[in-house]
């Protein structure tokens, strides 16, 4: 998951000498971290609580198709990475991170509860030939059967390999239908789809103030050269993965067994604990995260809550265009392509790729050599950066989707467990690895042999394409229902999440260690837009896995696991190939970035 709360300044010689025995502290940490992790720890509970919800809640009850589900998807965890940007500024400059924090909590959890009025399913409908049949769909066993109503008749529907359809009357064929001759949509309220959008809209707003400002906080528990600092942020890390463990196995759990409202409600009472935790903090957070000394402080506080909300319909209008953008004409090329993209794909795309040549230009023109080199440095692995959390990012779209339609969710044949339920894998995993992780590289560091970052990018976009491979490689044992064993996926996650932890936690400090020091700010918001950027791709590369769905559901579960097999494939390759580049690009960008680690 990308969450990289830390932003550590470069090495420092320890000049505090800080007596943990003369203070209260909280495993050696001043007390207040225990108050900010638990705040940290169920704000991820809510936030990924609801992400593994987010896009089989688009499939099943608002019934997209899969390429407008992870359209969706893809827009707002892109949004979700990039307001933290304006909301750190606002907080430094004016709010303060405490009132960020807890502006940010309110906003999100009303998000939350929004989403759990989603109204009645959407009802489904297929268009044939150009006239259009209501579709039935009726529980048999463990599944569910799709049906065209023609009439006093009940045809099922049977997708074949070669894209065409077969409706069957008593298992034969009544009627055949051409490739591209069957369309299935569904009628689903407007109001409610507005809802779906204004709630998804104040998550992403909430998300910008409470994000970069808790993690501010935490830092501003050390005094500056106290070496306590990165273990800090290590345990305030802990704090997310468990969070975000416990929450992505109960409220899927929920959705199931009790409905999509429940599981929602659950991320809501989440969101609110983490703000009862802030705004009742019995004055143990007092002097930390206040606002600038600043006349009129208070009343622009105002202006800024006021104009945040207003910013909610603007990302609505947003998402609107994002669902209604078409796909781009075959044979269009690559100018086509651009020229299909919505708003928020232009704006993400203009702004990164004329960003990131912008400040390698002026950084040439102001700073000294080593100055741009180092930069240089930096923007590399900021591109790649980007393809990593761009195939990594998958988890929540097309991984997701793949479990529920392609995956045996059987555990040892003694439970089943939800879709929505295997992204806490993830977390599960870094909790374990975390600690061997961080073990290895100081084994490795006193032998003097531990990998370069840029090796470490390396070697993670290696990690992230041979996860990808694996469940390949599982797909080839798929059984006769064309599901292959829940191991299969979990061992995707297991080597995902090691390669995460070759990436993640290097990436903020890298760049406050490479970057010019008056524009480390700016560098700062060229990484989070680069994962903005990440994001919003993880959801284009999602829509190319999309496969034909009626109601919600495919219609022939080998197509779609061909689907998915192809593409990951092909990302699997392109990620290697890049990894390997960058392997090699390793030296020239060792000595570029002259003795950062």
């Amino acid at each position: 998951m990308v969450d990289t709360p830390t932003a550590d300044s470069p090495a420092e010689p320890d000049i505090t000498h800080v007596n943990p025995a003369r203070e209260a502290t909280w495993f050696g940490h001043p007390r207040q971290l225990a108050r900010l992790f638990t705040t940290e720890m169920w704000e991820r509970f809510g936030y990924y609580g609801m992400r593994a919800l987010l896009t089989l809640y688009l499939t099943q009850h608002f019934m997209f198709g899969d390429r407008e589900a992870t359209g969706i998807y893809g827009g707002f965890t892109a949004l979700v990475y990039l307001t933290p940007l304006v909301g750190g500024y606002l907080a430094d400059q004016y709010l303060g991170s405490k009132r960020a924090v807890k502006f940010g909590a309110i906003i999100m959890s009303l998000g939350y509860a929004i989403l759990c009025f989603g109204g009645p399913t959407a009802t489904p409908y297929a268009t044939i030939d150009g006239q259009r049949y209501e579709v039935s769909i009726e529980k048999q066993a463990d599944k569910e059967v799709r049906y065209v109503v023609d009439g006093s008749k009940k045809l099922e529907i049977k997708g074949n390999d070669d894209g065409s359809v077969d409706l069957l009357n008593a298992g034969a064929v009544e009627r055949k239908v051409e490739k591209g001759k069957f369309e299935s949509n569904a009628d689903r309220s407007p109001l409610y789809v507005m809802v779906l959008l204004i709630a998804l809209s104040m998550v992403s707003v909430g998300n910008g103030f409470f994000k970069p400002n808790i993690s501010t906080m935490v830092g501003e528990l050390y005094e500056q050269g106290d070496r306590r600092r990165d273990s800090g942020f290590t345990i305030f890390y802990m704090g997310i993965n468990t969070g975000s463990l416990f929450s992505q196995i109960l409220c899927p759990w929920l959705a199931v067994a009790y409905g999509w409202s429940w599981g929602f409600g659950l991320a809501a009472i989440g969101m609110m604990i983490s703000w009862a935790l802030i705004q009742f903090n019995g004055g143990k957070l007092n002097g930390y995260g206040e606002p600038p000394a600043r006349p009129k402080v208070n009343s622009q506080q105002w202006i800024i809550y006021a104009a945040a909300l207003c910013v909610v319909p603007l990302f609505y209008l947003l998402y609107v265009n994002l669902m209604h953008s078409a796909a781009p004409a075959e044979g269009s090329g690559f100018l086509g392509y651009v020229a299909s993209l919505p708003l928020m794909g232009k704006l993400l795309f203009g702004s990164f790729l004329l960003g990131v040549p912008a400040i390698l230009i002026w950084s040439f023109v102001a700073g000294s050599r080593t100055e741009f080199q180092m930069m240089l440095a930096a923007m590399v692995l900021i591109v790649f950066n980007v393809v990593f959390w761009t195939l990594f990012e998958q988890a929540g779209s097309s991984l997701t989707l793949f479990a529920d339609r392609n995956t045996d969710l059987s555990v040892f044949g003694l439970f089943t467990i939800t879709a929505g339920q295997t992204q806490f894998f993830n977390a599960a995993f870094i909790v374990l690895l975390a600690p061997f992780m961080s073990i290895m590289w100081g084994a490795l560091a006193k032998r003097g042999l531990e990998p370069s970052i840029p090796v470490k990018f390396g070697i993670a976009l290696i990690g992230v394409a041979a996860g990808f491979l694996l469940l390949v490689w599982g797909a080839a044992y798929a059984d006769a229902g064309f599901k292959v064993s829940i191991w299969w996926l979990a061992g995707l996650y297991f080597i995902h999440s090691a390669a995460e932890l070759c990436i993640s936690p290097v990436g903020l400090s890298m760049i406050t260690k490479l970057s010019i020091a008056r524009i480390v700010g700016l560098m700062m918001g060229v990484w989070f837009l680069s994962i903005s950027v990440a994001q919003y791709v993880a959801g284009v590369i999602a829509q190319f896995a999309s496969v034909d769905t009626v109601g919600g559901q495919v219609t022939n579960l080998k197509v779609s696991l061909d689907v998915y097999v192809k593409v990951f494939t092909t990302i699997s390759i392109a990620a290697i190939i890049l990894g390997v580049l960058l392997l090699l690009l390793s030296w020239p960008l060792k000595y570029w970035m002259h003795g950062v680690k």
